[in-house]
């Protein structure tokens, strides 16, 4: 499978931005998933790689082929670029069997292809089932049903399973009627005979003419495949059918229409018929939606499966933050048509990239606290939270503050200079929708109505804490007082809502233990990934952890 790169690529429509300047490396084999609330443009992403949308500006290459490029006129069309799209609503043919809803795609194929010679690999499938006479009486036999009557259609599906076959390579074996043969070894032995001398001389005719069958039964010639351009046969396209079928556990269901089969198992159809056709990528748009809580867990846990059996690249829009961290190799989080981090998704969690990112990965969702101090000659800073609670944060890593807050200036003045010069361009296109630092939310017990509040001057002693609910422990030492304004108990663990002051903090504590609403209780802030972000850019400045400097 090839890797996608995305470069300056830009969706806007008159001065709204959907996609702005968008640069993108999505590898060979990997799960990438397309994160952020509705209208971020996750899904307008998807849909200018698969073709679906042309992008304003930019260029897309897949693999070594450049499928669109706004300087040189270079627009491939969908159905040339090989990929296979998932929608969120199934689009199965109501009137179309499970098996025909797979088969259409693949009746449209028409491209240059390996020749293949199909009865030499009819003639081998078959010699490969009658190895077995006595298995093959014991697959047919087991689809009598208590009258002795015989289901053809079951049997040539067992058969199907059992040997590998096509479903043309399955009936043929079956109306050998070895099953009805009191000595079924010795009645395949009579019939592999003719089928070995059938195949060998398939394979002289292609010596006589220069020409040999490789492993899959392609034409070679010269040492070289033999192609042309030409629709896959019945046989290829069955063989391809029955494989992913396989893989996606639908076998069974063949002769079903989609109103007889559950979400899940029309899931399993509308994915066997995406993957039918042998796409470069497979693109996925929130296609486990429909689905409830328990099957969408159940089919995480097949499109996991699948990525590794397939080996192919999976591209998957979703604003369920859960999918995301579950089934992403990379996740590319979006906000207002710009990226906002890529990266694998504990490294999102644990070190995101601004308040935005913090905010939004994350169930519960992350504690912001508002603090103001100043960093120390040891490294430490110094900080007041709750209006008089003093702290110190410890950074993981040494950093001078003030050389950060140089170096922020220093981008900040960049990309001005940057806009600046865009604006020469007669070509130039304001954004509309502005991107502006992410309005963080400070939970409290009465919430301030923000329409009358004043603009606060921030200022470089302005910091803002992110603390994850499972680094709030509770202590029996001394710590911050609290008292519990809420707890949801859900068996493994519960998640506490304590009031401090004016101020709520939300809190994960594992374990079985039951919280009464009202009880008091000293908490502290457990573990080294504190974040600290910079009020006035939004951006994350450090890692660390806490001392209180309190409190018994």
């Amino acid at each position: 499978m090839p890797a996608i790169t995305l470069t300056n690529i830009t969706k806007r429509w008159k001065n709204y931005f959907g996609v702005d300047n968008l640069s993108l490396e999505i590898p060979d084999n990997s799960f990438i998933t397309l994160l952020g609330p509705s209208g971020c443009g996750k899904t307008t992403i998807l849909r200018m790689i698969a073709g679906l949308e042309t992008p304003t500006e930019g260029r897309i290459t897949i693999g070594d082929n450049i499928v669109f490029d706004s300087d040189k006129g270079i627009n491939v069309p969908p159905n040339k670029r090989k990929v296979g799209f998932l929608f969120q609503n199934y689009a199965l043919w109501p009137n179309m069997t499970v098996y025909q809803n797979i088969m259409f795609g693949l009746k449209n194929i028409k491209e240059e292809l390996p020749v293949v010679d199909v009865e030499a690999k009819r003639c081998t499938d078959i010699i490969r089932a009658l190895q077995n006479g006595k298995r093959i009486k014991a697959e047919v036999t087991d689809c009598c049903d208590k009258n002795g009557k015989l289901d053809n259609n079951r049997a040539y599906v067992k058969l199907i399973d059992a040997f590998e076959l096509s479903i043309f390579s399955a009936k043929t074996v079956f109306e050998l009627k070895i099953h009805e043969s009191d000595n079924p070894d010795e009645a395949a032995k009579k019939h592999r005979d003719e089928y070995e001398k059938k195949l060998a001389a398939i394979i002289d005719t292609h010596k006589a003419k220069g020409e040999e069958l490789n492993k899959d039964f392609e034409v070679v010639k010269a040492g070289k495949v033999v192609t042309e351009v030409r629709k896959l046969t019945d046989e290829e396209m069955d063989s391809r059918l029955r494989h992913v079928a396989g893989i996606v556990k639908i076998g069974m269901f063949m002769d079903r229409y989609p109103a007889e089969l559950s979400g899940g198992q029309q899931q399993r159809v509308a994915i066997a018929r995406t993957l039918a056709p042998k796409p470069q990528v497979l693109f996925m748009d929130e296609p486990l939606s429909n689905l409830d809580a328990k099957l969408r867990l159940e089919m995480r846990y097949e499109l996991q499966r699948l990525h590794v059996e397939t080996g192919s690249t999976f591209v998957y829009v979703t604003h369920d933050q859960m999918e995301a961290m579950t089934l992403a190799t990379k996740i590319c989080l979006v906000q207002n048509g710009v990226l906002q981090q890529y990266a694998p998704p504990l490294e999102v969690y644990r070190r995101p990239e601004n308040l935005f990112v913090a905010d939004f990965v994350g169930n519960p969702s992350i504690n912001f606290i508002d603090a103001k101090g100043a960093q120390k000659d040891d490294g430490s800073i110094e900080l007041k939270i709750f209006d008089n609670v003093d702290i110190e944060f410890v950074p993981n890593e040494d950093i001078k503050i003030s050389d950060w807050h140089q170096g922020r200036d220093y981008d900040l003045e960049k990309k001005k200079e940057q806009k600046a010069e865009l604006m020469k361009d007669k070509h130039y296109v304001e954004k509309s929708n502005k991107d502006e630092v992410f309005k963080y939310h400070i939970a409290k017990i009465v919430e301030e109505d923000s329409s009358i509040k004043s603009e606060q001057v921030v200022t470089d002693e302005d910091f803002v804490l992110a603390i994850r609910p499972e680094a709030i422990g509770i202590t029996g030492e001394e710590g911050l007082h609290t008292t519990i304004y809420g707890a949801m108990p859900t068996g493994m663990e519960s998640t506490l809502k304590l009031r401090l002051g004016d101020y709520l903090l939300t809190s994960v504590i594992f374990g079985n233990t039951a919280y009464r609403i009202g009880e008091d209780m000293k908490i502290n802030f457990t573990g080294d990934d504190i974040l600290l972000f910079d009020r006035k850019s939004g951006m994350r400045i450090a890692t660390g952890k806490i001392r209180l400097k309190l409190v018994k």
